[in-house]
């Protein structure tokens, strides 16, 4: 869930994103395109929405997957597509928190989305997984095949199991038959080593999910680092960055860990991290169908080179001299190692002999003066009876290419950084929306999408509905209420005003909230300012998302199926709230948190709509 601010940054900001991210010889020149199968449930910074929340319910226009793929696909038509689900809607398992107890109905599940890939959005898939970092099930595996064969999807790889290389590698040596429907072993954060039973298995190897780390300079030395190493230590052949790019509030978990920043739609800022150009001295020179040469690629002094063909006499070398300290990533552990200048001597063979000159892009990861050289096209190297050498320093980046089509484009400077506006409202009145969800609104458990209310006679046709009424298949800990935040993570005093409208009989309820620590993968233990209310026609004010802490309760006479509207006042260590305009409660007094952002949400998994949201900060 973690480009969810991309989308509503204003043009020209959010085109010239997508161009440093996607487009062919400007930016990072991206390969591959993985994504989510959103499912409902929480995925790491928030929930994405299923194309099927319900048994009988197809819809392939929620979220924002579908859109980010176009966008790709438009600016690079060779890129590769993944699609990979980390959580399930709650009916395909049929009650049980596990997606393979009925193998045949996930299968079904997965292929519909390729099917609508296509279908709707003229998207070919070209590899699909089976669970993000949890068990594989073999029976369902080789049923996800027979499926893409009986639907014609051939073409459509499969790739396993996006965890660790075992114990998926030995797996495949025992049983034949899945032998022979895996296409890819694909491993998690491999620290660049992989494991001899994955060699034996004749398998491409990938590390399918990696980097995660903070995008300054150190992040852009571990995926420099591991660029080149994943190949030279671990035989992988394809490398794929968590994530894209920051597009989530930073204070949600492993804030700015994507290869650019683009975290401010309301001001259309972004940053062009370091990680980027580290990239495209990849990318820029190498495509998806050019092969690895197979060289001892350690550095007598320390690093790493790795080189690369097109097999019709383009060559690509690419060299990085990452120190320890300056490379490590957020995982595994790196253990210790020098790197000390050096002079590299390469000598070209076969028919390399007769390449005359390479052309030369540089960086230079500085951590002192932080004034690093970027991606920058030095004079070619004159190659003699195929002998060339370079003097190499110490995090360093140098790419030697017999491609001219290296390019550094820069768009003009985006508007400066600017804080949310701490004065916000939306009204959902929007009849053809862009997006199934409301710009800026982060939903960490649950679902909120517009809704149409047909039936209503004029003053809430246009809502935000919760619609997740079933516990998903989950990957983490989802709360057991639904949340959705938006705002600024600093807000301390603010006043938020929502109208609200319980669908759920009885026990259904709804809250807003304020100063609101915590979302993503620590949802269930947020805390904050909650004013519930609830179908009973109670009310209370609690200081946690769980609703354990009490800190008043009593009647509000609020019931379901009527349109009521919520304000909550925080001001320094006093809260207060308004019930339709009069005053319900107030001097409740609150300690922690000190700040945070706004939200919204239901009591528990159930319909319930929005309307009119505010806040004033």
């Amino acid at each position: 869930a973690t480009s969810r601010l991309l989308v509503n940054y204003q043009e020209p900001y959010r085109s010239q994103i997508l161009d440093y991210l996607f487009k062919p010889n400007f930016g990072a020149s991206l390969h591959i395109l993985k994504v989510e199968i959103g499912g409902d449930g929480q995925s790491t910074d928030g929930t994405e929405p299923s194309h099927m929340h319900y048994e009988n319910d197809e819809n392939y226009f929620r979220g924002y997957e579908w859109w980010l793929m176009k966008e790709a696909k438009k600016r690079n038509p060779k890129i590769k597509l993944i699609g990979l689900p980390w959580t399930f809607p709650g009916w395909i398992g049929r009650g049980e928190n596990w997606p393979y107890d009925y193998p045949d109905v996930t299968a079904y599940y997965v292929v519909s989305w390729i099917l609508g890939a296509k279908q709707y959005h003229n998207l070919d898939i070209d590899y699909i997984g089976i669970w993000n970092e949890r068990a594989f099930n073999s029976k369902y595996i080789k049923l996800l095949r027979y499926t893409l064969d009986k639907h014609g999807l051939q073409q459509v790889r499969i790739i396993a199991s996006d965890r660790l290389w075992e114990p998926i590698s030995f797996v495949l040596l025992l049983d034949s038959e899945l032998h022979e429907v895996v296409d890819v072993i694909g491993a998690h954060y491999p620290g660049t080593k992989t494991v001899p039973n994955a060699l034996l298995t004749k398998k491409k190897l990938w590390s399918s999910e990696d980097y995660s780390t903070f995008n300054d300079e150190v992040g852009a030395g571990c995926w420099a680092r591991i660029l080149n190493q994943n190949y030279v230590n671990g035989n992988m052949t394809s490398t794929i960055a968590w994530n894209l790019v920051a597009s989530y509030y930073e204070e949600l978990p492993f804030g700015r860990c994507g290869l650019m920043t683009a975290q401010e739609p309301w001001s259309g800022h972004y940053k062009v991290e370091a990680p980027i150009w580290i990239t495209a001295h990849t990318t820029q020179f190498t495509q998806p169908g050019w092969s690895y040469l197979q060289v001892d690629g350690h550095l007598e002094g320390g690093g790493s080179f790795v080189a690369l063909t097109d097999g019709l006499g383009n060559l690509t070398i690419i060299i990085e001299t990452m120190t320890h300290n300056h490379s490590q990533c957020i995982r595994p552990p790196l253990p210790h190692y020098s790197v000390t200048p050096q002079r590299a001597t390469f000598y070209l063979k076969g028919s390399f002999y007769m390449v005359e000159t390479l052309q030369v892009w540089h960086s230079r990861l500085s951590f002192e003066s932080g004034k690093s050289i970027l991606f920058q096209q030095l004079h070619p190297v004159k190659v003699g009876k195929g002998i060339f050498s370079l003097d190499l320093k110490v995090d360093e980046v140098y790419t030697l290419t017999t491609l001219k089509t290296g390019k550094k484009c820069g768009c003009p400077e985006p508007p400066p950084p600017h804080p949310f506006p701490s004065n916000y409202k939306d009204d959902f009145n929007i009849r053809n929306p862009p997006f199934s969800e409301a710009p800026n609104f982060a939903d960490q458990t649950g679902v909120f999408e517009y809704f149409i209310n047909a039936s209503d006679p004029g003053d809430h046709v246009f809502t935000l509905r919760q619609v997740v009424v079933q516990r998903p298949v989950t990957w983490v800990s989802d709360a057991d209420q639904t949340i959705s935040i938006i705002g600024n993570f600093q807000w301390i005093n603010l006043t938020v005003t929502c109208d609200i409208y319980i669908e759920k009989q009885h026990d259904g309820g709804v809250f807003i909230a304020g100063r609101v620590d915590n979302g993503g993968i620590y949802v269930r233990q947020t805390k904050g300012i909650f004013f519930w209310v609830f179908a009973d026609g109670t009310y209370r004010i609690t200081g946690d998302l769980a609703g354990k802490e009490v800190l008043m309760k009593g009647l509000a006479g609020v019931r379901d199926n009527a349109w009521h509207t919520l304000t909550l006042n925080i001001q320094g260590s006093s809260a207060s709230g308004l019930l339709n305009g009069y005053p319900l409660w107030d001097n409740v007094t609150i300690s922690k948190p000190s700040n945070g952002w706004a939200a919204i949400g239901t009591r528990s998994f159930e319909f319930a709509q929005f309307d009119n949201f505010h806040v004033e900060a």
